[in-house]
Order: C-alpha cells, then structure tokens, then sequence
C-alpha cells in the first residue's frame, strides 16, 4: 500500500482463478493477503495508467503516434 494512505474496505467479484493466484501466493509469503496482492496489482495498473496518458501527452506534443516505419524501425532497434 502506498504510504500514508488508509484503507477502504469494498467488495469485488474476481475470477476464481485470479483469486486462487492470490491465496497461492499468501500462502507461499509473496504476500501478507489477498487485500495486499490486490492492493498491489492495483498499484501497478495505476502505474501502466499513468505512464500510457503521459505516452499520450507526449505524443500530442511530436505529433501523434508512430508511423509503420517508426514502429519498425524502434522495433528493430529493440531486437524485435
């Protein structure tokens, strides 16, 4: 959880599988809960949210999206 935060207690409908996934890693001590596997997952999104709408800002500023040949030439820059 970030710090400082408090928590909020909500209900959610997840998959069985997903939630298997997050007692299996409680079980296994890569977390102290589901709440905290899910709390962190969710921070994560936020990340992957943060960082596509700042890839979005930045685009805006240069011109919009890559074109085909941007695209292949970062890719094969990349080893792609």
């Amino acid at each position: 959880m970030i710090n400082g935060m408090t928590s909020v207690k909500i209900a959610v409908s997840l998959p069985p599988e997903l939630v298997a996934h997050a007692q299996h890693a409680v079980a296994e001590g890569r977390a102290t809960s589901v709440s905290a596997y899910v709390a962190h997952a969710l921070e994560e999104q936020t990340k992957l949210d943060d960082l596509a709408s700042l890839l979005d800002e930045m685009l805006a500023e240069t011109g919009g999206p890559l074109t085909d040949e941007e695209t292949q030439a970062a890719d094969e820059a990349l080893g792609r």
